[in-house]
């Protein structure tokens, strides 16, 4: 134990400054892009803008030139918003028209990020630090704390209902075109978005923001800036009704990676959150959850 104590301070010493230039550089690149998509903020559009620059600053500052394992911690991450925004965009040019695929594209959307993802994270899998979850019951717990923040505004707090979303019975109510569209719907929910986003924000930028070389930085390294700057990206990432109840999420799962230190627990505390939110919204009806 003294031994790894020492070896931990030698660590910290030695990497001191140059973790702090990094983590200057990366808060006011966060600053900078919060800055731009507050100016942007143009109602319908806003998350597409939003999307899209965080997108190509994270691909262009660290994709080109990227080691394979820093590309298979980014690249599910990446697409997911890219695909995200190109449905955006259909949807506001489509808008009106009569045609789904133009006025509705979830309904292709969806299932073209749980493709195109699940692709990426299986070719990316042999760099992914995914072992045996710890701490199991503290992890599910987490994960069904953060579903209650999630349904508290409509719950209990008198909050509009949320109707307007992913319906998965836009093609039928019952045989096997319901059957897809929820199953894609599910997979989507509870396996590929708490990978590709525990990979990224706790497996990748959590580390990240301390050393630009990751990998030496163990899992569940606590810094105030990275958890800060995590935190509020984590936060971003959603939309605006959502803010107040994926800020806290966000901090819970950081404490999951800071108590576990298990990129696996980070992974199934979200996996736990996103199917009890699915079941929620099937027996209630508020797509907008999903």
């Amino acid at each position: 134990m003294l031994e790894n104590q020492k070896g931990r301070c030698c660590y910290d010493h030695d990497e001191k400054n140059s973790d702090n230039e990094n983590s200057r550089t990366i808060a006011t690149r966060f600053l900078a892009m919060r800055a731009l998509h507050r100016k942007l903020g143009v109602e319908h559009l806003e998350e597409l803008f939003w999307r899209c620059f965080v997108g190509f600053d994270f691909f262009h500052g660290s994709m080109f030139g990227a080691d394979p394992k820093e590309k298979a911690n980014l690249a599910p991450f990446l697409a997911f918003l890219l695909i995200l925004g190109l449905g955006e965009v259909v949807a506001h040019l489509g808008d009106g028209r009569a045609f789904w695929v133009f006025n509705q594209p979830r309904y292709w959307v969806f299932p073209l990020q749980t493709v195109v993802c699940a692709v990426l994270l299986i070719r990316g899998w042999p760099y992914y630090e995914l072992r045996a979850p710890k701490k199991l019951l503290f992890s599910v717990g987490i994960g069904i704390l953060a579903l209650l923040l999630w349904i508290a505004p409509q719950e209990w707090l008198g909050a509009p209902q949320r109707t307007d979303g992913f319906d998965p019975t836009f093609f039928g109510a019952t045989g096997w075109p319901y059957a897809a569209n929820l199953a894609v719907r599910f997979l989507r929910l509870v396996v590929i978005v708490p990978l590709l986003e525990e990979i990224f924000w706790r497996g990748f930028l959590l580390r990240y923001l301390i050393n630009e070389d990751f990998t030496r930085v163990p899992f569940g390294t606590f810094s105030w800036l990275s958890f800060g700057i995590v935190t509020a990206g984590f936060c971003i990432e959603h939309s605006p009704p959502d803010y107040p109840a994926a800020i806290l999420t966000g901090m819970l799962y950081n404490l999951v990676a800071y108590r576990t230190r298990s990129l696996s627990s980070c992974v199934l505390t979200h996996a736990v959150t996103n199917a009890l939110l699915g079941i929620y919204v099937l027996r209630t009806g508020q797509w907008g959850f999903w």
